[in-house]
């Protein structure tokens, strides 16, 4: 066991530890914190700004260097000071107001994010980091248990807040208290806080102002008993007469005696009638008023951000199958053994929520117990931040699917290779594959199948598969290119780097945008492009194989293209990496330290001849030349000159036919051999070794650089001095754009409809695999990133459609606000099914969506609904309901798409479906 040393602050009188010496003592703590934590240990939440700044303070050292640059400054892209912090301070993580007396102890905002807002610490190592530098509040937080197993752990940084209710007297109050202590420890606690007896209480789940549940299992956790947080609990006393409370010490402690607003109840007595576990809450009211039989109007109420899941809940309460199929006796085909299920609860939640939105005459209903089994099953949607719908959805259809799946044991069956058999045959098999392993109500209703063919780029082998579809995800792109902005930097001094914008195909690779910008800069037949992305001022990749997929290059990278000379000589990359001082002020002395900035450049250097230093001067100086101020070039009293360059020289790399234009020119001399040379002033380089030790090449430019005969690329810092920096106008190296940059939505692109029927082409168009999903073909053995196209093949009886309408990058998530013109009726895709054999109409009908207003950090989802007795359309917002038109059903807004299967004439006259292979004779309308 590591040994952990306690110093203290220079408050205290103990010395002041170096940034790495604090570095070390608090990595070695952590280590061995974590590595022992178990349930009840203490976590502490510190301010993510705070930690951020304490960080960059420690590894402001950290300069180790490797050969590619890549480790350099592993912080040099954030910008909070390097200076000591001063005391922690997390006041931006609590409420400005609290009681001293309160049972809820400090309060934290309700919508922090760890990782944005705070980082988690072991005790250890908050204690450590307090004794150097003070300040607070403490917050801590215990670990506890979760997981269906409970053997999981995990820091319950929000314990239950839970709202205390005395009854008869009225009086409130509020109370923290971890969702794994025990009924009998709440109601230790509600007694001290109200100075009560504990034999004259009992407690009741009292969710909604009703009697739920008499709590009187002891020994029972909180998160069983299903307590939610902010939930009543009614403290009910008894035999007041005989002490039950203490008037001489008042209501309670830091509580408020106000009268409670709550219906007046009286004291049943000792001996109290159950009332059932009722499940309906008592407040929120529906704007619609159910009539009669007709059912399916009942609203959810928004539990804090459930917006997501209420509007996917009634999408797949008002499919009619699983009406029909919840709403009878489904307990008999509950897979209660299938380790890919969640034993059954989330088909028993779900089913008990359908059955209660469906029952007639009743007011909104909170779905409290879904979402508790929710997020017990699927902890990405805990809490209350806002989710996307789509994927709640998805993982609802298959977790449903697994929990109601009738195959009890599946076979292992190894699919064979068409071999030239017809697709028919080979997509029977592989269906009748899929059904011997799943078989569910949710597959006969949404499953489906498509043709995937994949293409070997090398061999050209085509290998044909056909998979099962749980629903279809459509990219809302209405054009197949897309436009890449990539900075041209030209490596031997002829001209000043200059931003190109080339459109290229949208799933393209790399091959097309090379060939797009060989075109937009004229490059000549002796010149080469060499692609790079570039992150924060250094290299991250070369992008040099010419099939790499342009979908692995975001809209938010850096792309730089060096035109560099083709030689048949042999050469070697320079890779040129810019650095500048960072002075700060310290309390004893001016630090320094060197940080990348600007955009790196390289270039070509013969490595057939002997390289000497002053050879890497004359590259370098060249790369740089464009950028040379002319005020620079006029100066006589240039510094240690270093060597002289011969015009011709300058351009060596270039083999254009015209005369190089160099800035340089202005300052040459001819020599006694009648070429004209520059006077060139000694650069601060440093060459990076393989051991990773510098070579300053400012000094002995006669001195031969030794390097590797494998060697096919070195790396040079140039490190930028203020008069340096005074010479050369570098702001043609800084603001590298980004490959895509977003604007405001423009009121054409919000307005010009795109049709549902292009998206699927886009869909089915072929496309290239991204790297991570390589393919191996079987004949070339290998790896391949291989085309692939897709086709519709078996369509099921409910046709659910994702409208991709958020874009991912590294820094941003984006909403496109494009206008899809859907059908609500007659959604033919007749000609989109590549089985020819089906000859029957794909005629599909719109009942539900789901749509997302706003914008990423205030959207809100919303549900239109078409009840099929009625034939009339309606909006489910949360627990409001209203009718609405069917021309009003159409919206920038659509976003998740649920079509019902038309019959038509000739599928009736045959008597078959045409769809999936399972037909569980429900009748569709």
């Amino acid at each position: 066991m590591t040994e952990v040393r306690v110093v203290c602050n220079n408050s205290s009188g103990g010395a002041q530890l170096t940034p790495e010496e604090e570095r070390v003592l608090i990595r070695d703590i952590a280590i061995t914190s974590e590595s022992k934590s178990k349930e009840g240990d203490s976590f502490y939440l510190i301010t993510q700004r705070w930690w951020q700044h304490w960080i960059d303070y420690v590894n402001q050292d950290q300069t180790n260097v490797t050969n590619d640059g890549s480790s350099m400054l592993e912080n040099c892209d954030t910008v909070s000071s390097s200076k000591r912090p001063a005391s922690i301070d997390n006041s931006d993580l609590i409420y400005d107001v609290n009681s001293e007396e309160s049972n809820v102890g400090i309060e934290i905002h309700d919508t922090l994010l760890e990782g944005r807002d705070y980082v988690l610490l072991p005790q250890e190592v908050w204690n450590q980091l307090y004794s150097w530098y003070g300040g607070g509040p403490a917050l801590s937080r215990k670990v506890i248990s979760s997981g269906l197993s409970q053997t999981e752990f995990a820091v319950e940084v929000y314990p239950l807040r839970l709202q205390l209710l005395v009854m008869p007297k009225g009086d409130r109050c509020a109370v923290r208290i971890s969702k794994k202590e025990t009924i009998g420890e709440l109601h230790k606690r509600a007694c001290e806080i109200f100075y009560l007896n504990l034999e004259q209480v009992c407690i009741w789940d009292y969710y909604g102002h009703r009697k739920h549940a008499l709590m009187n299992d002891m020994d029972k956790t909180l998160d069983d008993a299903n307590l939610q947080m902010d939930q009543d609990i009614l403290v009910e006393v008894h035999d007041i007469a005989n002490g039950g409370l203490s008037a001489s010490k008042g209501a309670s402690r830091g509580c408020s005696a106000e009268p409670s607003q709550s219906p007046n109840l009286t004291s049943q007595g000792p001996n109290l009638t159950y009332q059932g576990r009722e499940l309906d809450n008592a407040y929120g009211t529906s704007t619609v008023t159910t009539r009669g039989s007709s059912g399916g109007l009942i609203g959810l109420q928004n539990l804090g951000n459930t917006c997501f899941m209420n509007s996917a809940i009634q999408c797949l309460v008002h499919t009619s199958e699983f009406a029909e199929y919840f709403r009878e006796d489904y307990h008999q085909e509950i897979n209660w053994k299938n380790p890919l299920g969640m034993v059954g609860e989330l088909a028993l939640a779900f089913g008990e929520l359908l059955r209660r939105l469906w029952a007639p005459g009743r007011t909104a209903i909170a779905p409290r117990q879904f979402k508790m089994k929710l997020a017990r099953f699927a902890p990405q949607f805990s809490g209350y931040n806002q989710h996307d719908s789509q994927e709640l959805l998805a993982f609802l259809l298959d977790g449903l699917h697994e929990d109601l799946n009738r195959v009890k044991h599946k076979p292992y069956k190894k699919s064979k290779d068409a071999d030239g058999r017809p697709d028919e045959e080979v997509a029977d098999e592989y269906w009748a594959s899929h059904i011997a392993r799943n078989d569910s109500i949710i597959v006969d209703v949404c499953q489906g199948q498509y043709k995937s063919t994949l293409v070997c780029p090398e061999c050209n082998k085509i290998s044909v598969t056909f998979d099962p579809f749980m629903y279809l995800s459509l990219p809302l792109q209405s054009t197949t290119t897309r436009s890449m902005t990539v900075t041209v930097f030209t490596c031997d001094g002829s001209a000043l780097p200059f931003a190109c914008t080339v459109t290229v195909p949208k799933q393209g690779r790399c091959r097309d945008l090379m060939n797009a910008l060989s075109c937009a800069c004229s490059l000549k037949n002796s010149e080469e492009l060499k692609l790079a992305e570039v992150r924060n001022h250094l290299f991250q990749r070369f992008l040099e194989d010419p099939l790499i997929s342009l979908s692995t290059i975001k809209d938010d990278d850096h792309l730089a293209a060096y035109k560099i000379a083709k030689s048949l000589k042999k050469t070697l990359l320079l890779r040129l990496i810019h650095r500048c001082q960072e002075q700060e002020t310290g309390d004893t002395k001016a630090a320094q330290k060197l940080k990348p900035f600007g955009t790196p450049l390289v270039s070509l250097i013969s490595h057939d001849d002997v390289i000497t230093r002053g050879d890497i001067q004359k590259v370098v100086h060249t790369m740089l030349s464009p950028l040379l101020r002319s005020e620079s070039l006029r100066q006589a009293d240039i510094p240690e000159p270093c060597s002289s360059l011969a015009a011709s020289d300058m351009c060596h790399h270039s083999s254009s036919d015209e005369a190089c234009t160099n800035p340089l020119s202005d300052s040459m001399n001819k020599d006694s051999s009648g070429s004209r040379a520059v006077t060139l002033f000694k650069l601060p380089l440093q060459l990076v070794e393989e051991s990773n030790a510098c070579i300053d090449l400012s000094v002995g430019e006669d001195k031969t650089i030794k390097l590797s005969s494998t060697s096919t690329s070195m790396l040079v810092y140039v490190d930028w001095s203020q008069e340096l920096l005074e010479k050369y106008d570098i702001h043609y190296l800084e603001n590298l754009p980004e490959v895509f940059k977003y604007g405001p939505v423009n009121k054409k692109a919000r307005t010009e409809p795109l049709s549902l029927y292009t998206c699927l082409e886009g869909f089915l168009r072929e496309e290239p695999l991204v790297p991570e999903d390589m393919w191996y073909c079987p004949k070339c053995k290998e790896r391949r990133q291989a085309s692939k196209k897709l086709d519709l093949w078996r369509l099921p009886e409910v046709l659910v459609i994702h409208l991709k309408r958020f874009s991912y990058s590294r820094s941003m998530k984006h909403k496109l606000e494009t206008f899809v013109n859907f059908p609500i009726r007659d959604f033919d895709l007749t000609n989109y099914i590549a089985n020819k054999n089906n000859t029957q109409r794909q005629l599909y009908e719109l009942y539900a969506l789901t749509n997302h207003y706003g914008g990423m950090g205030s959207g809100h989802y919303t549900a239109h609904i078409k009840l099929l007795d009625e034939n009339r359309w309606y909006n489910f917002d949360d627990a409001h309901i209203s009718p609405i038109n069917e021309e009003d059903v159409k919206s920038a807004a659509a976003y998740v798409l649920f079509y019902r299967r038309v019959k038509t004439v000739d599928a009736i006259s045959n008597g078959e479906n045409s769809g999936t292979g399972h037909n569980n004779g429900s009748s569709l309308k």
